[in-house]
């Protein structure tokens, strides 16, 4: 047999590890850069452009089946500019590509695969794409470059104009804000897709969608509407219960591929599990259930022992792939037991960990492996057993340490390493909502270290923030995802440290926002900075998807930091937005689910709570761990603050709380209990 070829191609250059996977690719992949697409011009080359990221199952099968093959590799290289992008390092080009894949098939997804012209105008675009049939469609579509280019450059201008139109925003010089009863009607409709005996919706596959759900808990408990609340609180358990949890190391996949969250896309994000501790933390503090406190301390475990920088930045991700014992690459082979397996470790505990976890039809997955899930209340287990709840809690937990070990002896999932800057905000706020609620004195700890680590690698000379580090490096400049998240994270840590410091970092992020990245006719950012090169489209991020977008974000930082910082007129920008967004936000609420959390927010009661005396940091953990989410808090025991919220308001030896309401405060108590009776009691 012929000795099989080595290759290298540019993308070795790189620190991405999904660019470095395709590295030694017979196909001469470029990154993404000023070079490359003069290079596309000079030549009037086609370019293909193929876009995923490291953790994606099917990005690995058409690497494979395609970008692996000598005779694909010839075709590719023989007539196109080939481009590899790593979408979590550049959203900003996932974006507009993404648009262009679903207008043209109705559908999005990874791996992206897009043909363009030279100056990159997209004219056609697929996902996953066998072997011959991604070879016949190169020749077909490079054949009619060359014989009618006219037909393939009249396409690409106007999905060009489609691409630009789609992503609009419509002022129609709205004067209202979205009010109440609207709001009402709007959960009422959409209430008509939930699945309220499994929770999610009523469809496969089923994502967890922590936005909705964090909109949804607040809703129920403003409403005291119990059927919103059931089904936020059976979403939560079903997730909790079901294989898209990984019950033996913490932390959530992706997705689940049925409508019973048992079997899951294996990957496991940074993004889903910061946004999940949040969501659980706060439906914790609204509930005391402690199946969600569990969750929480299982899930930062998680982000603990394999998502942890030594410098305190988290990595990105979890492959769904891992080796087998015969060193092939399946999805989920990490995360998957055999019946035998279990048998021979858990050895007289099996009986009642297989009742626990369905070690059964319901929890069997395919080839005999086991995703483990539950589907029962503990008591009823407990009662079959004729044990206690304490001892089968005690069965479980040293059966699932057991599990854990023998794990540790498989092939770990392939580790994305790099630091993406937004979803450490998204997992800072989740450290600072678990120490909120939970009061566990090491997660301030750690999300101060990862605090302290965003703005010594994520800093930029000119006061801004990167995108991306690894390998001591930082090369991308960060979109608005990044500072919307980071500044919603600095706000959250500085109510669970009240070091200042915070606050105003928050603030002075936000005017480097407004004034690198305004869009002047609707009062929205843009995606990208004025600083940066233009690409074909300059993108405005709305629509909440399982992240909620990062203009959303930046919203209700500007409704925080406008109570904070009263006098920079924050809320004039916002009402802005908000008028502006009211449109698109009543057509499609499902899609816009963070906004009309904002909605609700301003169409309430607000509070900023204020503590101020020797003993704030004891009164303000006793407010906090209530569910107060309409309520701000500013605390300190300094007798002067530059603060507005803290001025003139200290008393010697007296510790005094105030409750506020734009800005018009109550008589002041020193009783926590007091404070939170003025809360409820005002209209």
């Amino acid at each position: 047999m012929p000795t099989p070829q080595k290759h290298t191609n540019n993308l070795i250059k790189e620190s991405s590890p999904y660019l470095l996977q395709h590295a030694h690719n017979p196909v001469q992949w470029e990154a993404w850069n000023d070079a490359t697409l003069q290079k596309a011009k000079d030549e009037n080359k086609l370019i293909l452009i193929s876009i995923g990221y490291a953790a994606c199952h099917w990005c690995h099968v058409m690497e494979h089946e395609c970008f692996e093959d000598e005779e694909v590799a010839k075709t590719m290289n023989a007539h196109f500019i080939n481009i590899k992008v790593d979408r979590e390092e550049r959203p900003d080009i996932d974006h507009i590509y993404m648009d262009a894949l679903q207008m043209m098939t109705g559908s999005g997804g990874w791996p992206l695969n897009i043909l363009a012209l030279p100056d990159g105008r997209p004219f056609w675009g697929a996902k996953y794409v066998k072997k011959q049939d991604w070879i016949q469609v190169l020749n077909q579509l490079q054949q009619l470059y060359i014989e009618d280019p006219k037909k393939i450059i009249g396409y690409a201008e106007n999905m060009a104009h489609g691409l630009k139109e789609i992503n609009a925003i419509v002022t129609e010089n709205n004067q209202d804000f979205i009010q109440g009863e609207e709001i009402d009607n709007m959960v009422a409709d959409w209430s008509n897709y939930f699945d309220t005996f499994l929770g999610g919706y009523k469809r496969a596959p089923k994502f967890m969608m922590p936005v909705n759900l964090n909109f949804l808990l607040h809703y129920s408990h403003v409403k005291e509407d119990e059927n919103i609340r059931e089904y936020v609180n059976t979403t939560l358990t079903r997730m909790a219960w079901g294989g898209i949890f990984d019950h033996v190391g913490g932390g959530f996949s992706r997705y689940s591929v049925d409508t019973k969250w048992h079997v899951p896309h294996f990957e496991k994000m940074l993004y889903d599990n910061g946004l999940l501790i949040s969501l659980y933390s706060n439906a914790y503090a609204a509930t005391k259930n402690e199946l969600y406190k569990s969750i929480v301390e299982d899930s930062v475990t998680f982000l603990e022992e394999e998502l942890l920088d030594k410098k305190n930045g988290f990595y990105s991700s979890l492959d769904a792939d891992s080796l087998t014992t015969d060193n092939k690459l399946v999805e989920g082979a990490y995360y998957v037991w055999q019946e035998s397996q279990l048998k021979d470790i858990l050895k007289s505990d099996y009986p009642i960990f297989a009742d626990y976890f369905n070690i059964n039809s319901y929890g069997l997955w395919e080839e005999d492996n086991y995703v483990l899930i539950r589907d029962g209340e503990a008591l009823d287990i407990a009662m079959k057993h004729s044990i206690t709840k304490i001892e089968l809690k005690e069965i479980i937990s040293n059966s699932l340490a057991l599990l854990k070990k023998e794990r540790a002896k498989r092939k770990k999932p392939r580790l994305d390493d790099k630091i993406l800057t937004s979803w450490n905000g998204l997992a800072l706020k989740g450290l600072t909502d678990a120490y909120r609620y939970l009061e566990e004195e090491k997660y301030k700890e750690l999300a101060l270290k990862n605090a302290d680590c965003i703005l010594d690698k994520m800093s930029t000379n000119d006061g801004g923030l990167y995108h991306n580090h690894k390998n001591g490096k930082s090369t991308i400049h960060g979109f608005l995802e990044d500072y919307a998240s980071i500044i919603d994270a600095f706000i959250g840590l500085y109510e669970i440290s009240f070091d200042e410091n915070w606050l105003n970092e928050s603030l002075r992020l936000t005017n480097y926002v407004i004034n690198h990245f305004s869009d002047t006719e609707t009062g929205l950012f843009f995606f990208t900075s004025n600083k940066e090169d233009k690409l074909i489209r300059k993108t405005i991020e709305v629509a909440d998807n399982v992240i909620p977008s990062s203009n959303s974000i930046m919203a209700h930082n500007l409704h925080k930091l406008s109570k904070y910082f009263p006098e920079d007129n924050l809320d004039v920008l916002l009402n802005t937005i908000m008028k502006t967004m009211k449109p698109a936000i009543t057509k499609n609420p499902q899609n816009h689910a963070n906004w009309l959390h904002l909605a609700q927010l301003m169409s309430e009661n607000f509070f900023e709570v204020v503590a101020i005396g020797e003993n704030f940091e004891l009164i303000c953990k006793n407010l906090m761990k209530n569910y107060l989410p309409n309520t701000i808090f500013a605390a300190s025991n300094a007798k002067t603050s530059n603060l507005p919220l803290l001025m003139n308001r200290y008393v010697m030896n007296k510790t005094l709380i105030y409750v506020c309401n734009h800005g018009s405060c109550q008589m002041p108590v020193e009783e926590p209990s007091k404070a939170l009776d003025l809360i409820s009691s005002i209209d």
